[in-house]
């Protein structure tokens, strides 16, 4: 099995070579590994204080990452903070990330680039988030007897490793000193195949956004549009989830406001918006004098979507009818319903619980949408109801940071 994994390795690196020749992020993720090595070393040649190594495979991964990282940052300031990526998605946004001392792409698993890369960093510790499981270096850092922490990962059944053809990838488990899982089937899971080191801390993503609300300033612009009315806030949206929501927007005329967030902010999606919409609309870096007079208030910039969730009564959150739903814990800390497609959902765990707990509603077409809506309307305590259920259910998983610090004592560190 293992002479497959090495090909498997051997052939998708190939392919991302062929690959960088024509697709931008394929260069980037062949690009940001060349002279990586070289680079490592001359980053590290002079470091003396020991290192807490921190994998993640993407920007996602990242904001789970994050709050260990800063707290390592703040408790144990004598630790060295290495962040590596696996995807150009997580680099390129967060290769200048100020809590992290040294931010590397993650060399291709091999033999020889696990060792290569453990002699040059010396971690005294490391950290994969979610879903990282990499034979070599997981194998390489047990060999060495370096303390390797699984934290916020997640298991199904329909894994690999729970498969009678899975011992090898159950062998990539047993190299882990521990597992920090999101949920109870995870730690089941686990156990059932003879790992006992684990334990139910939940996932760090709920400390970071927490933080974030904690933060968030006003909007001054935002604000003045809002004027006090019911709004939604809608994130990440995707050209499929516009298509659910333009007729629902145009019904809507003075008796709602939206906030519309695109995921991506091109002159072709906003266009398409505002031609879409029979309802007065404005953007955000042309906002008018008489703001509060509009509808809909397209957001045309990027870094306020966690702090413009607080002026919602509700949320739409996008991407779950195209490559998968975006982040709905930002506005369920604000303790409001969240709203998503009904297409891509399923491996998001918040999305499952919350849906179940009536706090959350999936979408299947305008229609859903509407009776949905009217039915959290028609009666004012099933709006109170799901705004307490999203409240709550974030307070309750609320803690997972302090919990993986708190055990990083028993690894010495």
């Amino acid at each position: 099995m293992i002479i497959l994994y090495n090909l498997s390795i051997f052939l998708t690196r190939g392919l991302f070579k062929i690959a960088s020749l024509f697709n931008t992020k394929a260069a980037a993720f062949t690009s940001g590994r060349a002279r990586l090595f070289k680079n490592l070393v001359t980053s590290f040649r002079e470091n003396t204080a020991p290192v807490v190594w921190v994998h993640c495979a993407s920007l996602g991964e990242f904001e789970q990452g994050r709050p260990l990282i800063e707290a390592f940052k703040k408790e144990k300031p004598e630790y060295k903070i290495l962040l590596t990526f696996f995807s150009p998605s997580g680099y390129e946004v967060q290769k200048h990330y100020a809590h992290a001392d040294f931010i590397f792409y993650l060399p291709w698993d091999s033999t020889s680039n696990a060792r290569r890369f453990i002699d040059i960093t010396k971690p005294a510790l490391a950290i994969f988030i979610k879903y990282e499981f990499w034979y070599h270096y997981a194998n390489e850092l047990r060999r060495r007897n370096i303390p390797l922490l699984s934290v916020s990962s997640i298991f199904r059944k329909s894994q690999s490793f729970f498969k009678w053809y899975g011992g090898f990838y159950r062998d990539i488990l047993k190299n882990f000193s521990f597992f920090f899982v999101q949920n109870d089937e995870s730690l089941h899971l686990l156990k059932s195949i003879g790992i006992q080191n684990v334990k139910r801390s939940g996932d760090t993503r709920f400390d970071r956004v927490i933080e974030l609300t904690r933060q968030a300033a006003p909007i001054a612009i935002a604000e003045k549009f809002k004027d006090s009315q019911h709004t939604w806030v809608i994130g990440s949206c995707w050209p499929e989830d516009f298509d659910v929501l333009a007729p629902f927007i145009n019904e809507r005329e003075n008796k709602l406001k939206f906030i519309i967030a695109p995921h991506e902010i091109t002159e072709t999606f906003i266009n398409t918006i505002q031609r879409a919409l029979r309802v007065k609309t404005c953007r955000y870096s042309q906002a008018p004098e008489n703001i509060q007079d509009y509808t809909v208030l397209i957001v045309d910039n990027v870094g306020m979507l966690s702090r413009l969730y607080k002026l919602g009564e509700f949320a739409f959150v996008g991407g779950a009818y195209n490559q998968g739903l975006h982040n709905i814990l930002e506005p369920a800390c604000y303790g409001i319903p969240v709203f998503f497609g009904n297409k891509h959902y399923q491996k998001y765990q918040e999305a499952i619980d919350l849906i179940n707990r009536g706090g959350a509603f999936e979408i299947s077409d305008y229609a859903d949408l509407r009776s949905k809506y009217e039915l959290l309307m028609s009666r004012p305590e099933n709006y109170l109801i799901a705004c307490e259920v999203t409240s709550v259910y974030v307070k309750e998983n609320l803690g997972a940071t302090r919990v993986v610090m708190d055990s990083c004592k028993q690894f010495g560190i």
